[in-house]
């Protein structure tokens, strides 16, 4: 399966398909689509799988858009202004996304729920308890907002992230919550009362623009009514 992301801060990602090939995404998550292609819409792996992958910012709904003959083409666009961050799995291989990161994938990658077992993760990580997995082997597409940044930590060693920022890591990255030192850092530094404790091994993704932050950021220039 060829691939091509075109554009800079709004990508556009060309899926190429030869027959036999399949691709899906949430419902509602194509763009367009060109040559012979058969679409199938289903809950992909049962109610339950469509419920896990709701709660982890996904439509219960996927659908699969496979290629009956000769060429084709199919293309999505990102939800917000960012990059297309594209991982090729080995089979087991996964990766933990952010709620909504998930933006396309071969049929041959699963995509359901996370869930963080830390309670201080989960209730000051900045995206709560549910998060994403996807496990190949087969090709991925995530959505980031913002720039993406890669970083691969080694053994023991630890990045201190404002949780927001965090879009991706690998599952042998060690994920914990650490309160903020100091009355004067917690109550004017403006990064809040917890920061986020990576450890290595493994490759960590931050992005530049979280969307909680943004939409904050926005709110101040939305009128309300009197």
């Amino acid at each position: 399966m060829r691939y091509q992301i075109q554009g800079t801060t709004l990508p556009t990602l060309d899926v190429y398909l030869t027959q036999g090939e399949a691709v899906y995404t949430e419902s509602g998550g194509m763009a367009w689509m060109k040559g012979n292609i058969q679409m199938d819409t289903n809950t992909k792996g049962g109610l339950m799988s469509g419920l896990g992958r709701a709660l982890a910012g996904e439509s219960i709904f996927m659908t699969t858009y496979t290629c009956t003959k000769g060429d084709a083409v199919i293309t999505f666009a990102p939800e917000a202004p960012g990059n297309i961050l594209v991982r090729q799995l080995a089979a087991g291989e996964h990766l933990i996304c952010q709620k909504d990161a998930f933006m396309c994938a071969e049929s041959s990658v699963k995509l359901e729920m996370h869930f963080r077992k830390r309670l201080g993760a989960g209730l000051f990580g900045g995206e709560g308890f549910i998060l994403q997995k996807v496990t190949g082997p087969g090709t991925v597409f995530l959505e980031i907002p913002g720039e993406v940044r890669e970083f691969d930590l080694a053994s023991g060693e630890v990045m201190r992230v404002d949780p927001g920022h965090i879009a991706v890591f690998e599952p042998s990255v060690s994920y914990d919550i650490a309160a903020v030192k100091g009355l004067k850092n917690i109550f004017f530094s403006g990064e809040g009362l917890f920061l986020a404790t990576l450890k290595g091994p493994g490759k960590v993704y931050l992005q530049s623009l979280p969307l909680a932050n943004l939409a904050a950021k926005l709110a101040h220039y939305i009128p309300t009514k009197g």
